[in-house]
């Protein structure tokens, strides 16, 4: 692939940050943010032990017995800051503990630490703390085994441990006060039926709102599809209806994220023989957390460039949106600062990944009406993430500014703090006072690296062999910030749909109808489309062809060629995805550029959750002479 220097030198474009005004936008804002100073060291986890057998954590291992981990990753992620800054909250799974009635028995299974990132230790000498070992059992009663995304409220009191909420009973996480005796860790229940005795959907990366009372989510249907929601936490100590009847959160005043209003849902739509790209759509995807203050939606949503997947921010009562990322590597976890000034983002851009697909700039999303899983999906080698963290200021990419890499320095070798087979992994967060960054990564193993994968797997530098590390990037130049105002948020978002326990789940966000139509570019030419149904689901598009004559979006973009990918669903697993793809387009004016499939054209396996890339034929972007090709076969 060729380089990102080039790459940037090459395409300084401009870039939208809002559905207005397009070209003009970016050159009202101020001038990008010079590249600053960072450190990065890794955070201390407790001792590896050498298998799961029960018993195999010795206190030669760990004198103090308060518990051993694993060499692979398991159930392990890490989470935010606690108030002061000095420790991150993650999820472990604890191994190798000895049976009971020994003390130790506790230090078993899935549970949440508290990890010191000051330098200093406990009052015990551990750099770590259990949070939810030793609770009583009437003090953590139908624990919901869902407990990935650590996140400590902003009042320092309590952490969202996936489907629960854990609360030292008003003390601080890291104070000698919090104790397993004074704990309580409660099930979150989402209700499916109007009485509440029924289970919603299950919930996935639950999101807290800054005002620790609201959250959001997403959710996949039975069909593939997933929707976003947004509620209110509230308490309920002594439940009637529904499970569990144990002291829990219900989510309550429920918004499915979806706009009354369809067309404002629409992407594209058509109208008058002619499909309409509508930027002002609010297509919430993948919810992906909220900004500093609270007043912004993030998500993962409908490309505003083909194949380019990018973080959307809507604001929650207004319904305007505002693109935050544009570069054409793919974007998702992410986290804004709490003073709202900076977000950082696990992305692409550095290994280039994606750049065979989305590199050429301004090609309108027309073929990811049928390949936006695919364009999705190639940015991970199953295990192999290709995400590295990058800080961007609260006005995203824009022009040739593309933010910083956060873990650049270090000399890439083998556990290097750019060590590329380390790759980051959701989610990255903010210390409350902006200077530090913390995030988690996970080392290549098989089967993205190691027979019969082409690429080596490399050895573990960490503790004990484990593929696992928690870091810490710290903002050594700046001064401490104050978390911005958290925005009065509705419990009823005005663009939203409000979604009462027992309303049915919609079956799609919007529809195209297959035929032909034609696509004006924003400054000039068009583009003529056909959209083909697919004959094994009906009512599904499985075809899209482009022909472009002379087609600008942007000035000095000039399209020109044809484009046709078709997507087959191999059923009955609605994941797993053939893409057959035939592409001859040039690009003209500020740039030379190509986007070729071979004769026979490019033709994909992918699966949407093991992301293992199989491929015949070549798709390769040309950017001013710097050739960009897709990934070998398990790469």
């Amino acid at each position: 692939m060729g380089s990102l220097r080039n790459f940037l030198s090459a395409v300084a474009v401009a870039v939208a940050v809002s559905a207005q005004d397009v070209e003009t936008n970016s050159a009202r804002l101020p001038s990008p943010p010079k590249p600053e100073p960072i450190d990065i060291f890794e955070l201390p986890l407790p001792p590896v032990a050498p298998s799961r057998d029960e018993g195999a954590c010795t206190p030669a291992i760990n004198p103090r017995r308060t518990g051993c981990i694993g060499i692979e990753t398991l159930e392990f992620q890490a989470g935010s800051f606690t108030t002061d800054g000095n420790h991150v909250v993650v999820t472990v799974e604890l191994i190798g503990a000895p049976a009971a009635p020994d003390p130790a028995s506790i230090y078993k299974g899935e549970q949440l630490l508290l990890i010191k990132a000051d330098g200093k230790t406990f009052p015990n000498g551990d750099t770590w703390k259990c949070l939810s070992c030793g609770v009583p059992a009437d003090q953590a009663r139908s624990l919901d085994p869902e407990r990935d995304y650590p996140h400590v409220f902003r009042s320092g009191k309590n952490v969202l441990w996936g489907h629960n909420i854990l609360d030292c009973g008003g003390a601080d996480l890291a104070s000698t006060e919090c104790t397993p005796d004074r704990t309580h860790i409660y099930p979150i229940h989402w209700p499916n039926t109007a009485d509440g005795s029924g289970r919603g959907g299950i919930p996935r990366e639950m999101r807290l709102h800054p005002d620790d009372v609201h959250m959001g989510w997403s959710s996949f249907t039975s069909t593939g599809g997933q929707f976003c929601y947004f509620g209110r936490l509230q308490f309920n100590p002594n439940p009637s209806v529904g499970e569990p009847r144990a002291p829990r959160f219900d989510l309550v005043n429920v918004n499915l994220l979806n706009p009354s209003d369809e067309k404002r849902g629409a992407p594209i739509f058509a109208e008058d023989g002619e499909l309409r790209i509508n930027r002002d759509a609010i297509t919430v995807g993948e919810l992906r957390g909220f900004s500093g203050a609270g007043d912004e939606i993030l998500y993962l949503g409908s490309p505003w460039e083909a194949n380019n997947i990018d973080v959307l921010a809507v604001h929650v009562v207004t319904g305007a949106v505002r693109r935050l990322t544009s570069h054409p590597d793919y974007t998702d976890p992410l986290a804004y600062s709490p003073d709202n000034k900076w977000f950082v983002v696990m992305d692409t851009r550095v290994s280039e990944r994606q750049m065979f697909m989305s590199g050429m700039r301004w090609l309108p999303p027309l073929v990811d009406i049928v390949a936006v899983t695919a364009a999705s999906s190639t940015r991970n080698n199953h295990e192999r993430r290709f995400f590295q963290p990058i800080l961007i200021d609260q006005y995203g990419d824009r022009g040739d500014y593309f933010g910083q890499q956060v873990n650049a320095g270090g000399d890439s070798s083998n556990g290097a703090v750019n060590d590329p087979n380390w790759n980051g992994r959701a989610d990255p967060a903010f210390s409350h006072d902006g200077t530090k960054i913390t995030y988690w990564q996970a080392l290549v193993v098989p089967k993205a690296c190691g027979d019969p994968n082409p690429l080596p797997c490399p050895n573990s530098t960490a503790q004990g062999g484990r593929t696992y590390r928690v870091m810490v990037a710290h903002l050594t130049s700046r001064k401490k910030s104050k978390p911005a105002k958290v925005f009065k948020v509705p419990d009823f978002i005005p663009w939203a749909q409000p979604f009462p326990a027992g309303s049915p789940v919609p079956a799609s966000h919007y529809s195209l109808p297959p035929g032909n139509y034609t696509v004006r570019g924003r400054v000039s030419g068009g583009a003529d489309v056909t959209l083909l149904e697919d004959p094994a689901i009906p009512g599904r598009l499985r075809t899209v062809s482009v022909a472009y004559q002379g087609f600008v979006d942007e000035p000095g973009y000039v399209i020109n060629g044809h484009e046709e990918v078709s997507v087959d669903i191999l059923l009955p697993d609605v994941w797993n995805n053939m893409v057959h793809w035939y592409s001859d387009i040039v690009q003209t004016g500020a740039v030379q550029a190509s986007k070729k499939t071979s004769p026979d054209g490019f033709h994909l396996l992918i699966h949407a959750v093991t992301n293992v890339f199989q491929a015949n034929g070549t798709l390769t972007t040309t950017i001013d002479g710097v050739e960009y090709h897709q990934p070998a076969n398990g790469t």
